[in-house]
């Protein structure tokens, strides 16, 4: 029952610190991102098994891992405030051409980071030429161009 209990807290400790660190932290992975990451891998590694290292020991962590996952997934669908409190909601950083600055810096978005995207997606070289951007849920800016009349 350690094994279960120790899961579950590392899962619940991971998916408040991301949810502290913001939805920026999803945005493409720099290589600093990724060395983030494998570090703090190893060190949930350490919190998950603590000493034991048995094979029915992993596969006991994998499987609660999996089924915390499954229970949130089917609590966030049937409670649409839990869905908006853990996974946020689309934010829009720019409308009718305009950057919202106030909106950009609490989500910790640049708008250079709004004008990649608009460059990769949308070939948009302007600020002018967007008719929204929208930080959507999973970390991707979603570019809606100006109609062309």
């Amino acid at each position: 029952m350690e094994t279960v209990l120790r899961a579950v807290s590392m899962y619940l400790v991971l998916m408040v610190v991301l949810k502290i660190a913001g939805r920026r932290t999803l945005l493409e992975m720099t290589s600093f991102d990724l060395i983030l990451l494998l570090i703090i891998s190893e060190a949930t590694q350490q919190a998950l098994l603590g000493n034991d290292f048995s094979v029915t020991g992993a596969t006991l962590t994998i499987i609660t891992l999996i089924a915390v996952d499954i229970l949130f997934g089917i609590l966030k669908s049937r409670f649409p405030r839990l869905d908006m409190l853990i996974d946020g909601v689309p934010l829009i950083l720019v409308e009718n051409g305009r950057f919202l600055p106030e909106r950009a810096r609490k989500a910790g978005i640049s708008q250079d980071d709004i004008m990649n995207s608009a460059r990769s997606t949308g070939g948009l070289e302007r600020l002018d030429q967007i008719k929204f951007a929208i930080l959507e849920k999973n970390g991707k800016i979603s570019i809606i161009p100006v109609a062309n009349e």
